[in-house]
């Protein structure tokens, strides 16, 4: 997985875990879980493009 879509799945995970933490931020589960949904979509469009180099 490309590194920015491996920083957006910790930020989403961080973000989750603090919405869930923390009654007074609930809008940090959505946002959490927007960023983790978005992260997979992107490493899957990558996978199915074929897109990057392997190293």
């Amino acid at each position: 997985m490309p590194a920015l879509f491996i920083i957006a799945l910790i930020v989403g995970v961080v973000l989750l875990v603090t919405g869930i933490v923390s009654a007074a931020l609930k809008v940090l589960l959505f946002i959490g879980l927007v960023l983790i949904v978005l992260a997979v979509i992107g490493w899957i469009l990558r996978r199915v493009r074929g897109g990057g180099s392997r190293v």
